[in-house]
């Protein structure tokens, strides 16, 4: 179980690394309000229109005095760095990892001395059984 675990865990960071560089382009191609052609990665295709004269294609007479197609590109950028250096660190977070990492260090140090601090008391004196005395018992 948790190996399956650590592998889905693993699977779904390496998707949003890759999600997260990567970059891509989205090209729109609109004839008046009309989406025409829609393209992820490459540029969109033309109607044909737009090469045509304005005033003898577009029946709309709002149109005329500009072309009826419009090209939308809408582009997003992913990151190419993905490294954060520890100079670009404020001083207080250049504390907290420091701190940090000496107290997770310490977390795992293993106390050489076997000291018994109660070895120097004596044990406290039992008058009466109590378990026996109240006939309670675990089973």
């Amino acid at each position: 179980m948790k190996q399956a675990f650590h592998k889905i865990l693993s699977i779904s960071m390496a998707f949003v690394v890759m999600f997260s560089t990567m970059s891509f382009t989205v090209d729109m191609h609109y004839c008046g309000d009309n989406l025409v052609d829609f393209s992820l990665f490459s540029k969109a295709e033309g109607c044909g229109m737009e090469k045509a004269q304005p005033t003898k294609t577009c029946e709309n007479p709002k149109m005329t005095e500009k072309s009826c197609c419009t090209d939308q590109q809408i582009v997003k950028e992913g990151k190419d760095d993905l490294k954060i250096s520890f100079d670009t660190l404020s001083f207080e977070q250049q504390t907290f990892v420091a701190a940090f990492t000496y107290s997770y260090i310490n977390l795992f140090e293993v106390t050489e001395s076997e000291e018994v601090p109660f070895n120097d008391y004596p044990r406290p004196f039992v008058k009466r059984d109590v378990q026996v005395l109240h006939q309670t018992f675990l089973i």
